[in-house]
């Protein structure tokens, strides 16, 4: 479930959670999207929250609507390798302002990197074993 905070618009978080869902593989290319009325209940936001979101979605083109089956998500491959790759991008550069923000510079960065990596690497081996 997605919390939303007050800062930014919730169609616009919303349409971030459907993004990320898209690039990651959660609604792959091709795949019905639910209903105004199913998304608006599970986001718990009013449907024209949701109206909004999905159309801005349908501009950019992650999203169609076809006749009597509703809104799809793209099946522009490539576009949705994109979404994928820009979506890591922004959040390496939120990570690393941050760090910067808190005084560390490239080689603390680094470090941190492959340290936290190596945790996560264990804690997947963990997750498959177990």
């Amino acid at each position: 479930m997605v919390s939303f905070h007050a800062e930014t618009p919730i169609y616009l978080q919303l349409m971030g959670e459907i993004k990320r869902q898209i690039a990651a593989g959660e609604l792959p290319a091709g795949a019905k999207i639910a209903s105004i009325r199913e998304l608006a209940a599970h986001y718990a936001v009013n449907p024209n929250t949701v109206q909004r979101s999905l159309f801005e979605l349908e501009r950019e083109g992650l999203l169609s609507t076809k006749r009597a089956s509703g809104k799809t998500v793209t099946e522009d491959t490539e576009m949705i390798r994109e979404l994928r790759e820009h979506l890591a991008a922004e959040r390496l550069e939120a990570c690393l302002s941050a760090l910067e923000a808190l005084g560390f510079g490239e080689a603390e960065t680094a470090a941190r990197f492959a340290g936290a990596l190596e945790t996560w690497k264990t804690r997947k081996a963990r997750e498959i074993s177990g």
